[in-house]
């Protein structure tokens, strides 16, 4: 495949090293989405020196390492994939701002769950936390699960209409796979689900209201996409996370609407979207709240 034609309506690959067992995995898939959407793939690795106070010797070290890691990097991608366009970037500043200036406007950011910093019993790693919580293009966070057996079907989670440019990325990835596209509308029984939870009035109105709901977005992807397979599921559930979790066990991919939590201002991760992160089988992917269709915070 030639790797300079890029498909429509997806972006190129941006993906972050730092020699982890987590950002390897990270590579790896990467370099696969990158090859099936036609477009190049950008690895990138950032060296925070200025924020270290480091001597200049010291500061050619971290640098010589670096060369070492992003050239161990895109090696290991040309020998999978020696048709791939590959730019490798040594970058300085935080992780998170480099990776979001390699994505510019229409990249997709992919980085694994875990890096190199302490406390490796956390379920996310500082840079995907803040990328997730901050994105303006797609961010993939990929869960060392991702190696198992590939399920065959992309995962997308829709709450409502306003989720519409989510379910179109999610029906991309589909199509690019050529595997069906699972829509699943998940509402919580109880306030405490951390999202809407039943609509007012009887247990029918509201069961109807979600059912339109999903069905809405479900015609538009059918008319927009008529060669997708689609299938479309809607459930009632104690907790609107862990169902989407259990469905990501039958998923290659996992896509969803990022969003904050209400209340709260600035870069914050909402309990569900936060869940799926730390506990998915499947890599996920966040469409980002930006403009009509992609979600809102509320």
């Amino acid at each position: 495949m030639d790797g300079s034609t890029e498909r429509p309506g997806l972006g190129r690959v941006v993906v972050g090293v730092d020699g982890s067992p987590s950002a390897r995995t990270a590579l790896a898939w990467a370099a696969g989405e990158a090859v099936l959407r036609g477009s190049g793939l950008s690895v990138v690795h950032a060296t925070d020196t200025d924020a270290l106070y480091l001597s200049d010797a010291e500061t050619g070290r971290v640098r010589r390492a670096a060369e070492e890691l992003l050239d161990s990097a895109v090696g290991t991608v040309a020998a999978r994939h020696p048709e791939l366009t590959v730019v490798r970037e040594l970058a300085t500043g935080t992780p998170a701002r480099a990776l979001r200036d390699a994505a510019a406007l229409n990249g997709t950011i992919v980085v694994g769950h875990r890096g190199l910093g302490g406390f490796s019993a956390l379920l996310l790693g500082s840079v995907g936390l803040e990328l997730a919580a901050d994105a303006t293009t797609p961010v993939v966070v990929v869960r060392d699960a991702a190696e198992t057996a590939e399920a065959g079907a992309v995962l997308a989670g829709v709450r409502d209409a306003d989720d519409l440019g989510c379910a179109r990325a999610a029906a991309r990835e589909a199509l690019l796979r050529k595997v069906p596209l699972r829509l699943l509308h998940v509402w919580g029984t109880t306030p405490s689900t951390g999202v809407r939870a039943m609509l007012p009035g009887s247990s029918a109105e509201a069961a109807r209201a979600h059912v339109h709901a999903l069905a809405e977005v479900t015609e538009r992807l059918s008319d927009e996409f008529p060669d997708l397979d689609l299938d479309a599921d809607g459930q009632k559930d104690h907790s609107v996370p862990g169902a989407l979790v259990e469905a990501s066990h039958h998923a290659d991919l996992l896509v969803a609407g990022g969003r904050r939590a209400p209340g709260y201002l600035g870069p914050t991760l909402g309990r569900t979207t936060l869940g799926l992160l730390q506990h998915a089988h499947c890599p996920v992917q966040l469409i980002p709240r930006h403009g009509a269709g992609h979600g809102h915070t509320s």
